[in-house]
């Protein structure tokens, strides 16, 4: 058993058996000022969740001011952390499984940002909550007529086993405030099924931006901010890598957080 180090990626262990390889990933990630430990947690840290946290840090750091955010379907802590580290913002963080909010919760204590990141144990829908937030983040549950794993915790990460995507749009609704933006990552192909829910309420998605894994490969991944500003949709991509390489435009987003980068 040797660890084996790929350049911005965790340390993974590799394990030979007759002719097959397998490949266990390390429990933990770490980044330039956080770590986060997924190894109880359902959905694990990816490298589009990764772009995805970047990208929305990004752009809400640009406003420069103290904000209120949300972090639906919080997980490890992943995104909490990444927005916490580029804004001054006050990050809630709602989490309905209990294994991935102790594990955000052993995350944020470690984290210097602990003093401004908070996770509840609760359902989304039904949670009591206090105020409306400048911005709404989520990464939710994927697919929703995929082939399902047997294990229920990952259904309810990776499908719709809990909150759905036609729920999930009335409760940003009801908890932006009317200047506030909502951030969205979700399959490429779901991208008219997320406008077709819109259609007809008062939110509109403002910029879409296609993720590639390189320039040959169809895009698999959307990123969409939305508001209650009709303002039009702006279209743009992001490849993640070129000749094997991480393209100029994804080290700049994620070289805040990477540590190779």
């Amino acid at each position: 058993m040797k660890p084996v180090t790929s350049n911005l990626q965790p340390v993974s262990n590799i394990y030979c058996l007759k002719s097959n390889i397998y490949l266990l990933p390390n429990p933990y990630f770490q980044f330039k000022q956080f770590t986060i430990h997924h190894d109880r947690c359902s959905m694990k840290v990816t490298t589009d969740s990764c772009l995805f946290g970047a990208w929305a840090a990004n752009d809400i750091k640009t406003t420069g001011v103290p904000l209120n955010i949300l972090d639906i379907g919080s997980g490890s802590g992943l995104l909490s952390l990444m927005l916490a580290q580029q804004t001054s913002g006050s990050i809630d963080g709602i989490e309905l499984q209990q294994n991935d909010h102790q594990q955000s919760i052993q995350n944020i204590s470690a984290s210097p940002f602990f003093n401004r990141v908070q996770v509840f144990n609760a359902d989304a829908q039904s949670f009591g909550y206090t105020k409306k937030y400048d911005i709404v983040i989520s990464n939710p549950p994927f697919y929703e007529s995929d082939l399902k794993s047997s294990i229920k915790g990952k259904n309810i990460a990776h499908h719709d086993d809990g909150l759905k995507l036609d729920g999930l749009i009335p409760l940003i609704e009801k908890l932006l405030q009317p200047s506030g933006n909502f951030y969205i990552l979700l399959p490429a192909k779901r991208q008219q099924e997320l406008q077709h829910i819109i259609t007809g309420g008062h939110l509109f998605i403002n910029q879409a931006v296609f993720v590639r894994q390189t320039h040959n490969h169809a895009p698999f991944r959307i990123m969409l901010k939305g508001s209650f500003n009709k303002t039009g949709m702006t279209s743009s991509e992001i490849v993640i890598k070129k000749n094997n390489v991480y393209t100029n435009e994804f080290a700049r987003l994620l070289q805040p957080y990477y540590l190779n980068i």
